[in-house]
């Protein structure tokens, strides 16, 4: 048995053992759990080739995961990745799997030649903000970030 923490690149086979982190994931956001949901999700992600999940590893189990989107600047005609999910099981914190996860983030980036890497932390996420800040994110100061619901969740 490993007592270390271990990152690869997930494949459709992992989607059962992602989905419940997902789910919680969410719950963690306010939303309700839809472990049905949360499976079809991370499946079509796999099928439509639309992001690229990491996944940490703690004796065998899967504990946590991050998934990545690509995304583009016209301005500098270089490709970026949005880091939208990071998210370890609760009772499996403090093993050093969300730095893990980040390091294989970034390290994924930097083989595709990435400008740069993208994350969000909610204000009420003090924790996981240290962590980015700790990991090297800048905080942006310089835009605003604005959004345009399309759509309202009917949970």
């Amino acid at each position: 048995m490993s007592d270390q923490v271990i990152t690869r690149h997930a494949s459709l086979d992992d989607a059962e053992a992602i989905a419940p982190l997902l789910d919680k994931y969410r719950q963690f956001y306010g939303e309700s759990s839809d472990l049905a949901r949360s499976l079809e999700f991370i499946k079509q992600r796999f099928f439509l080739g639309e992001s690229v999940i990491v996944v940490a590893e703690f004796n065998h189990e899967i504990i946590g995961f991050t998934q990545l989107y690509p995304s583009f600047s016209s301005v500098t005609l270089e490709r970026l990745w949005i880091l939208n999910d990071l998210y370890v099981e609760t009772s499996k914190r403090k093993k050093g799997a969300g730095l893990a996860l980040l390091n294989a983030a970034k390290a994924f980036a930097q083989t595709t030649n990435a400008k740069q890497l993208f994350i969000e932390g909610a204000d009420d996420n003090p924790r996981a903000r240290d962590l980015y800040t700790r990991f090297g994110f800048i905080e942006n100061t310089a835009y605003h970030y604005y959004h345009l619901p399309l759509k309202t969740f009917q949970g």
